[in-house]
């Protein structure tokens, strides 16, 4: 299962990536894992604003469906629209491909939060 170490990562399974004051959010390996095969994701509107633990999108898989959270406040910059033509990207390649959204963060101080790929591996290994 891959937890890259430069991602930090949520309770409910999001992971972002920060660069620049715009974060890049997805799904875990561990979370896409356990819903199986997704058929469709529910994006986000751009221009959204949103606090910290807000839901923000839906991934559909032939399972069950699923809410994603955005783990930072801020405003919805981008969403991945490939994920229209084929949301198996989130299965195949969750930390590349797979992205969600895009957000402006509001509050950096919000990352302190959230949990570095040492110790989101302890929580999934409990799991």
């Amino acid at each position: 299962m891959s937890i890259p170490e430069e991602l930090k990562y949520t309770v409910s399974h999001e992971w972002i990536k920060v660069k620049d004051n715009i974060g890049t959010v997805g799904i875990t390996d561990y979370a896409q894992d356990k819903l199986g095969d997704v058929v469709f994701v529910e994006l986000p509107k751009v221009g959204a604003e949103l606090e910290a633990n807000s839901e923000v999108a839906v991934i559909e898989s032939v399972k069950t469906a699923a809410d994603v959270y955005t783990p930072l406040s801020g405003k919805i910059v981008k969403v991945n629209t490939l994920l229209d033509k084929d949301p198996s990207f989130i299965n195949s390649d969750p930390y590349n491909k797979g992205w969600i959204f895009e957000i402006q963060i509001k509050d950096v101080s919000e990352l302190e939060k959230l949990m570095d790929s040492t110790v989101y591996q302890n929580k999934i290994s409990e799991d």
